[in-house]
């Protein structure tokens, strides 16, 4: 899941950073002519990665092979030297798990009928181990408000319950939703990392819980039920889990708010009531009285995705790195549409991102070296959980001690110029100057995120580096456009959403105005070429959430004398 417009962060590296070279206002960063940026590119990557013949370019599929070697075809054409060590790829070791013959969700307690709610239309659930049969059986349903322990905050949703063997009941999003204040206990509007489902499912694990079923409600979501059935039906795509992993439920699911104000009236329980307590420091979970019941049969597949990588070295410090990313992966095949079209094409989602990619690698190439080296990286399985960024962000192919910062791209939207841009989480890091810069250069300005408490920042790729500490800039298409302003930009974003995002009509269009795309390209041409450019190795601001990692890591670097 990301924001389901465009994306860009810039990543610094984990611990690359001169500690001589910052001081509060940073060294003079350069400015840059603008690049070279081939619409026609553009416009043929996308079409050709949308097209039904790569399937919705699902890894481990057809699609995704197809769509791994023209990529490597397009990035060599742009320019680009293979990446990793000589090769164009770097392996990324998948497991496919694709549930089948679901039995529906049986609820049932002392007094009164069992209640059955139907796969796909009341509930969706998945399963991360890697076994045949699944079976949650007569497990205790425990309502857990937001499912969140974090000790830093005084706050424990599991504090006195022991969940081995039940299954928690838990709210999307965290305490703070709902609330038009920008500070609290959970950052105010803005979500914090506890929100996220894919938190609220590792906690229960760690918990002892046997399963994890999270209320849908679509306004914390951010999101509607068609993207929850969209995303977690069909195969599903994990890393392959080692002997020392981590713990996780027998099942992880969830339900439509329907569903679950069924479920609390039958506990004796008001849905509304609870999570307006959940929401208060002190809460405690509630035991509901009720059984959880189901069981599916699983199809296992092991197999490798692959990043594709592509560089272009610098010429006076190439051993220090710039990061372009974007996902290439899509869901493939999918729930079909009115019309029987079951191809998620993802042409905006991430076609359009990847395409981004190769239109940049080769202006930067025409443009020449830069001072560090220029990394084009195209990640895999973005779409199951960011599996290929995090996956290199765990095993890098160029030190994230030598990384100096990155530009992401998801999904960009054709909504023609806007003279602003949306920044997401702003304020966070040094990186601010670098925007800043490339607005001015291009007479944009930016705007707040309008929308915190949807979690964007949390959402695409650039994640995995900033949950290791790696600063980011997140930044999004404008909604201010130059043609029916703010009303336009935010009408062409809804439309997306309800109607194409994570869906069969994702569809290249031939009459697509390029026109707002080449204007973002530009500016994140001006972005990506300054910091290759730079000697500064910004950080994040005191009291940033990720400062801390940042800062451990660079002692420990200035320690052993390393870039650091």
């Amino acid at each position: 899941m990301k924001r389901t417009f465009l994306a860009i962060t810039a990543a610094l590296a984990l611990g690359g950073c001169d500690m001589a070279a910052i001081d509060e206002s940073g060294s003079e960063i350069p400015s840059v002519e603008p690049g070279d940026i081939s619409q026609e590119t553009m416009v043929e990557v996308t079409r050709t990665l949308s097209g039904d013949d790569f399937e919705g370019r699902a890894p481990g599929t057809e699609g995704g092979r197809k769509t791994i070697a023209y990529l490597i075809e397009q990035f060599e054409a742009a320019g680009l030297q293979p990446g990793n060590n000589g090769s164009w790829t770097q392996d990324v070791p998948l497991v496919e798990i694709t549930g089948k013959n679901f039995t529906p969700l049986t609820v049932a307690g002392e007094n009164g009928e069992p209640m059955e709610f139907q796969y796909g239309s009341d509930w969706v659930g998945v399963t991360y181990k890697e076994e045949v049969d699944t079976k949650l059986e007569d497990s205790e349903l425990v309502f857990v408000g937001y499912g969140i322990n974090a000790p830093e905050k005084g706050w424990n949703d599991y504090e006195g319950i022991d969940m081995a063997g039940k299954t928690a009941v838990i709210l999307v999003n965290d305490p703070d939703f709902g609330t038009e204040e920008l500070d609290g206990p959970f950052g105010g509007r803005a979500m914090t990392y506890y929100g996220r489902w894919t938190y609220k499912y590792e906690e229960a694990a760690r918990q002892g819980a046997a399963g994890a079923i999270i209320v849908h409600d679509e306004a914390p979501a951010a999101y509607g039920w068609g993207v929850v059935e969209s995303s977690w039906s069909g195969p599903q795509a994990y890393a392959q889990r080692g002997e020392d992993a981590p713990a996780t439920t027998i099942m992880n699911g969830w339900v439509q708010k329907s569903v679950a104000e069924r479920i609390m009236t039958a506990a004796g329980q008001d849905l509304g009531k609870l999570s307006m307590a959940a929401k208060k420091d002190g809460f405690t979970a509630v035991p509901l009285g009720l059984t959880a019941s189901t069981s599916f049969r699983n199809d296992i597949r092991s197999f490798s995705s692959q990043n594709v990588i592509g560089m272009l070295p610098g010429k006076t410090r190439p051993e220090e790195y710039v990061l372009h990313t974007a996902h290439w992966d899509h869901l493939g095949r999918c729930k079909a549409d009115e019309t029987g079209d079951d191809i998620c094409n993802g042409a905006v989602d991430n076609a359009t991102g990847t395409a981004a990619l190769v239109a940049l690698g080769a202006a930067h190439a025409k443009a020449g070296a830069a001072d560090r080296t220029l990394v084009f990286l195209a990640v895999t399985a973005e779409e199951s959980g960011l599996l290929g960024a995090d996956y290199y962000a765990a095993n890098p192919v160029f030190p994230l001690a030598q990384t100096v910062g990155g530009i992401n791209m998801d999904a960009f939207l054709m909504a023609g110029p806007a003279n602003d841009v949306t920044v997401v989480g702003s304020g966070k890091s040094e990186l601010d100057r670098f925007l800043d810069k490339a607005l001015g250069d291009e007479n944009r300005v930016a705007t707040p995120e309008p929308t915190p408490e949807k979690g964007y920042y949390y959402r695409s790729d650039h994640f995995a580096f900033a949950k290791r500490g790696v600063p980011m800039l997140y930044v999004d298409g404008g909604e201010d456009l130059k043609d029916g302003g703010n009303a336009a930009g935010a009408k062409v974003a809804k439309d997306y959403t309800d109607n194409r995002y994570h869906g069969p009509k994702d569809e290249f269009d031939e009459n697509w105005d390029w026109s707002g795309v080449m204007a973002d390209l530009q500016l994140f041409y001006r972005i990506g070429r300054m910091l290759a450019m730079s000697e500064d190795w910004p950080n994040w601001v005191e009291g940033d959430e990720f400062k801390g990692i940042r800062d451990e890591s660079c002692a420990a670097g200035q320690a052993k004398k390393s870039t650091c």
